[in-house]
């Protein structure tokens, strides 16, 4: 009974902002302070998301956009934790690597892409290593600040069991930086996620932000509106999960 309170309570928590806002909303445009045309109210737009919902096109929209996402994603966190670690135990790899990073990290990554295509031509290839680029990034460098964070004391005692470099990585660098590695994830994740729809903004193409951009340039709103919510519907659901996930892996975080 106790955990069945514990969850409503939770539930609650969630959905009072949004669902407030949305009554707040349907309200005000009901008696004719919002404009229906720019700003349709929740009812019609739940509804126009279901009829698409229905019909496969939100299946169809999604799949493209994840797909691209999550090959990008899964490069680019895999390669930045691997880079992270290398610099974070080798002083020589952090003096060849970190320069690069950190230009590339102020660079605006919607820049590069023109050279992308120029380099690797009109298909996706480009566009995920686009994506995996913004994720290799973040991630290289919260990995390397969470592996230099790690106690000196427990690498001095590792050394003097006779533990080599890649027993002190495997054994003490990787499991103490992990909770910090899961927070660069989880935020390197979600800005790959953001590039990915941009992408298909200023590009063109089919995906989450063609279905936002084609429906601005028909004054679709409904459909406006629809793909903005389920943009934040991914990043709301991509945040739970790996917060599930780290509940798993690093369960003494908690």
């Amino acid at each position: 009974m106790a955990g069945g309170t514990g969850r409503t309570g939770r539930v609650i928590q969630n959905l009072w902002f949004p669902v407030t806002v949305g009554v707040l909303w349907e309200w005000a445009t009901a008696q004719g302070w919002l404009n229906p045309f720019f700003f349709p109210p929740p009812s019609k737009i739940l509804a126009t998301g279901w009829t698409m919902l229905v019909g496969g096109e939100v299946a169809r929209i999604l799949g493209v956009t994840l797909g691209r996402f999550a090959a990008g994603a899964a490069l680019g966190s895999m390669a930045g934790v691997a880079c992270g670690a290398l610099m974070g135990i080798s002083g020589t790899a952090r003096r060849a690597l970190e320069p690069m990073i950190a230009g590339l990290y102020a660079t605006p990554k919607l820049a590069l892409l023109p050279l992308f295509f120029l380099l690797l031509g009109l298909g996706e290839t480009p566009k995920i290593t686009l994506i995996a680029l913004v994720g290799f990034i973040f991630l290289s460098t919260q990995t390397l600040d969470a592996i230099r964070g790690v106690k000196p004391s427990y690498v001095e005692m590792a050394r003097n069991y006779g533990a080599g470099r890649r027993a002190l990585l495997r054994r003490v660098y990787l499991p103490a930086a992990l909770p910090q590695i899961f927070t660069g994830l989880r935020i390197a994740v979600s800005r790959s996620l953001v590039v990915a729809i941009s992408l298909e903004l200023v590009s063109g193409t089919n995906g989450l932000g063609g279905l936002i951009w084609i429906s601005w340039e028909t004054l679709a709103t409904e459909r406006l509106y629809v793909g903005i919510l389920l943009a934040a519907g991914l990043g709301v659901v991509i945040h739970r999960g790996f917060g599930v996930m780290e509940t798993r892996v690093v369960p003494w975080r908690s």
